[in-house]
């Protein structure tokens, strides 16, 4: 299995389609919103949502489904990431219900070597989810500095850090 890019396998214009999706339950919402202190009543309150609101039910919070798909491009993108330098621009499009499924893709827009050290480069992605019916939800935009095939060599291969199994 793949687990992230050199610089040198990205290309510009190339679309991975991360799966497989995730159905998103009551619980995942509710862990959400009590881990990260979000006690809005939209995402935990079904009596407030389906009596004051313009959904009538309760809304997933968006910063989840961001970080679902951050998660999600992780094999794709990120996975030998040696930092996520800037999310550039952050947008929530259609809303989120419990029991629906995520899905998201990721297209490469521009990559660059480096200016301050040769042996990594910036690659530059916007990534896009989408619900079951192909209603995209959520779009953002970020530069990942990924190291080049010369500072994984110079380091030890893939995975320099996993012990080899005894006799």
């Amino acid at each position: 299995m793949q687990f992230g890019r050199t610089y040198e396998e990205f290309e510009v214009g190339a679309v991975y389609k991360h799966w497989p999706g995730k159905t998103v339950t009551e619980y995942d919402d509710h862990l959400f919103c009590l881990l990260t202190m979000n006690h809005h009543p939209l995402h935990m309150d079904t009596n407030y949502a389906e009596k004051t609101t313009d959904f009538g039910k309760n809304v997933v919070v968006g910063n989840y489904i961001y970080s679902l798909l951050l998660g999600m491009s992780v094999p794709d993108v990120s996975g030998k990431a040696i930092a996520n330098l800037e999310i550039e621009s952050l947008r929530h499009i259609a809303p989120t219900f419990h029991g629906d499924t995520i899905y998201g893709e990721t297209t490469v827009l521009d990559k660059w070597p480096s200016k301050s050290k040769d042996d990594r480069g910036i690659v530059y992605v916007e990534t896009k989810g989408y619900k079951q019916d192909g209603t995209v939800v959520c779009v953002f935009r970020r530069k990942v500095m990924v190291p080049t095939e010369t500072y994984i060599k110079a380091r030890g291969g893939e995975q320099p850090g996993r012990p080899e199994p005894l006799s």
